[in-house]
C-alpha cells in the first residue's frame, strides 16, 4: 500500500472495488491491477493507463464530442471549440486559425484566475458590505417603528376613550406599513444572502477547476462574472411619521393625526468599475507624422451601392455591410471567404463581433440586432418603437446599442439579450438629440463614445452615463470648409479616439479627454464611413466601394 495513503481509507477500483494501482486518463477512471487487462482490451479506444500517482503528470485532453473515440489536441478560434484530427481531415475547418489546445487551454486559465480574483477581491467583498448595512437597517427602522407606535399612543392616551378605536386603527396602519417594510428587508436580505452563496460555491469552484489538469471542468465553466457584477437594486425607502393635532371631539377622525404613506422603491448601485487587464499602462505607441496607405481592398459592391461598416473578426479577416444587405467576411489579401444573406426587408446599419467570434447587426427597419451564428441568423434583441443604430462589444463583453425615436434617444447596454443599463439623462438634461444613424465604441477607460451625425457632434460619457464632453470638430484644420460629418467611430490601444468625417473625407483623432491631435487625411479617403481597429492598431475604414487599411500610429 502507498505509504501516502496510510491513515486514509484504501482508494478502490472502479470496476470491482479492489485496491486501485492505475488510473485510465482516456476513460477517466480508476484500475486496479486485475482489471488493467480487461479495460486494454477494448481497441476501440486508445486507453492511457497510468500509476495512480502519476496521474495528474498526464495531460486530460478534452474527448471530441463528434468523435467518441478521439481526444481533442487542437482548437478552432473561429468555431470556437475543441477539433480532433478526424475533425481536420473532414475538411470543415479548412482555412481556419487552429491552435494547440494547450496554449488556448492556458488562456482560460488565464481568463479562470482573472475570474476568481475579481470574485475573491472586489464583488464578493462589496456583496458582503452590503449584507452587513441591511442587517445594520433592520436594526434602525426597529427602533424608528417603536417611537412611531409610542407617538400614536401617547396621543391617544390624551384623548378620550371614545377616541380609542382610532388609536388602534392607526396603530394597525403603521404594524402593517412595518410589515411590508419589513418583507421588503427581509426580500432583499434573502436575495443578498443567496448571491452571496452563489459566489461561494462559484468561487470554490474556480478554484477546484484551476487544481485540476481536467481541460473538460475549465471549457464547460461558463463565467458568471458579468452577472455578479450588475449589483442588486438598493432600496429607497421613505419612512411613514405620525404627526399628532390637538383637535376637538367633533373632528376626530379628521384631526386625531395623519400618517404618511409608507413608499418603497429601488435605488441603482451600478456596478463594480474594473478596468481591463493590462489597460493601465499600455506600451506607448506615438502617432505617425504622416500616416501610410497599407491595403485598399474592393469588396465589390454594385453601382449606386456602398458600404456601411466593418468590424474585426482577427487581425487577418474583415466582416464588411452595406446597402446590398450582404453580410462580407475577407481576408487582407482581398479574398471573399464567406457571405451572407441578410434577407428580403433586412438592412444591416451597422456590425460587431461578439467575444465568441459571432457576427452581430443591427436592423434598424426591423428594429432587431441578430446574430449569425453556425451560418444561421438569429434574432437575438428586439426593441419595439425603437429605431437601432449602432453597435459595439465592451472590453467586458457585454453590447452597447444605440437607438431613437421621435423625440428621445438613448445608449442601452445589454448583457447578452438582457438591457442592463439605459443611459439617456445626466442630472435630467437629455445627453443625446434624436435623428439620423449613431454609431458607438467603448473607449478602453469604459468611457462610451457616440456620434451624432445630423448634430454634427460626438457625445463621450463615463461608465455610468455622466457626461464627459462634446466633441463638435476642429474646424480651423478642416481640409475642406465644410460642417464636421461624424459617422463611424473607434478606440484603440492607446485611448485615442477615431471618427471618421464623410463629407470632409478624413478621420479626426483625439485623445480620451477630448482633445484633438491630429487628421488622416492623406491616404485617398474618399467617402470613410465605418471605421475599426485591430489589436495591432491597424485602422480599417469602409471608405466608398473599398476598405482601407492605414498604419497611423
Amino acid at each position: 500500500m502507498d505509504t501516502s495513503y496510510c491513515a486514509q481509507d484504501i482508494l478502490r477500483c472502479d470496476l470491482c472495488d479492489s485496491e486501485l494501482q492505475s488510473h485510465c486518463e482516456l476513460c477517466h477512471i480508476n484500475l486496479c491491477r486485475a482489471c488493467v487487462g480487461d479495460h486494454l482490451s477494448d481497441s476501440s479506444k486508445k486507453h492511457r493507463v497510468v500509476p495512480y500517482s502519476e496521474r495528474r503528470s498526464t495531460l486530460n485532453y478534452p474527448k471530441c464530442p463528434h468523435h467518441d473515440d478521439k481526444c481533442c489536441e487542437l482548437y478552432c478560434e473561429i468555431c470556437d471549440s475543441t477539433v480532433c484530427s478526424t475533425c481536420i481531415s473532414s475538411g470543415k475547418h479548412k482555412g481556419h486559425n487552429l491552435v494547440d489546445v494547450r496554449q488556448k487551454l492556458s488562456s482560460k486559465k488565464e481568463d479562470l484566475e482573472k475570474d476568481l480574483k475579481e470574485l475573491e477581491e472586489n464583488i464578493y467583498p462589496k456583496y458582503t458590505e452590503i449584507a452587513t448595512d441591511i442587517h445594520k437597517d433592520e436594526a434602525d427602522f426597529e427602533e424608528y417603528y417603536g417611537k412611531q407606535i409610542t407617538a400614536v399612543i401617547t396621543q391617544g392616551e390624551e384623548w378620550h376613550k371614545e377616541v380609542e378605536n382610532i388609536v388602534n386603527k392607526e396603530k394597525s396602519s403603521i404594524e402593517e406599513m412595518k410589515t411590508k417594510h419589513l418583507t421588503a428587508i427581509n426580500k432583499e436580505k434573502d436575495s443578498i444572502t443567496q448571491t452571496v452563496s452563489h459566489l461561494q460555491k462559484n468561487i470554490l469552484e474556480l478554484k477546484n477547476i484551476l487544481k485540476s489538469n481536467d481541460f473538460s471542468l475549465a471549457f464547460e465553466y461558463k463565467s458568471r462574472n458579468a452577472e455578479f457584477r450588475r449589483l442588486p437594486p438598493k432600496l429607497k425607502i421613505s419612512l411613514p411619521s405620525f404627526c399628532p393635532r390637538m383637535t376637538s371631539t367633533e373632528q376626530l377622525r379628521q384631526q386625531f393625526g395623519s400618517l404618511s404613506a409608507l413608499f418603497i422603491s429601488e435605488e441603482d448601485r451600478g456596478w463594480i468599475m474594473r478596468k481591463p487587464e493590462g489597460s493601465l499602462s499600455p506600451p506607448v505607441k506615438p502617432l505617425l507624422s504622416q500616416p501610410q496607405l497599407l491595403a485598399s481592398i474592393d469588396t465589390g459592391y454594385p453601382l449606386q451601392k456602398n458600404q456601411y461598416s466593418v468590424t474585426c473578426l482577427s487581425d487577418e479577416l474583415i466582416w464588411t455591410s452595406g446597402e446590398d444587405r450582404i453580410l462580407k467576411l475577407y481576408n487582407l489579401q482581398g479574398s471573399l471567404l464567406k457571405l451572407f444573406q441578410t434577407g428580403q426587408g433586412s438592412d444591416p446599419e451597422d456590425i460587431t463581433i461578439t467575444r465568441n467570434g459571432d457576427l452581430v447587426f443591427t436592423d434598424p427597419n426591423q428594429t432587431t440586432v441578430n446574430i449569425v451564428k453556425n451560418d444561421r441568423l438569429w434574432e437575438m434583441i428586439r426593441v419595439d418603437q425603437w429605431k437601432i443604430w449602432g453597435i459595439c462589444k465592451t472590453y467586458l463583453g457585454e453590447l452597447l446599442v444605440t437607438m431613437d425615436r421621435a423625440n428621445e434617444s438613448k445608449v442601452v447596454r445589454f448583457s447578452g439579450s438582457t438591457k442592463i443599463q439605459s443611459i439617456q439623462f445626466d442630472e435630467g438634461n437629455a445627453l443625446y438629440l434624436p435623428g439620423t444613424a449613431k454609431y458607438i465604441s467603448e473607449n478602453r477607460n469604459f468611457d462610451i463614445c457616440v456620434t451624432e451625425n445630423i448634430h454634427s457632434r460626438v457625445v463621450v460619457v463615463n461608465q455610468a452615463g455622466k457626461l464627459r464632453f462634446r466633441y463638435t470638430g476642429h474646424r480651423s484644420v478642416f481640409p475642406m470648409n465644410r460642417t464636421f460629418d461624424p459617422i463611424g467611430i473607434t478606440t484603440d490601444s492607446q485611448s485615442h479616439i477615431l471618427v471618421a468625417d464623410c463629407k470632409n473625407c478624413c478621420i479626426h483623432i483625439l485623445n480620451q479627454d477630448g482633445k484633438f491631435l491630429r487628421f488622416i487625411n492623406n491616404c485617398y479617403l474618399t467617402r470613410p464611413w465605418g471605421i475599426c481597429v485591430n489589436t495591432s492598431d491597424k485602422l480599417f475604414v469602409a471608405d466608398g466601394k473599398t476598405i482601407k487599411k492605414i498604419l497611423y500610429i
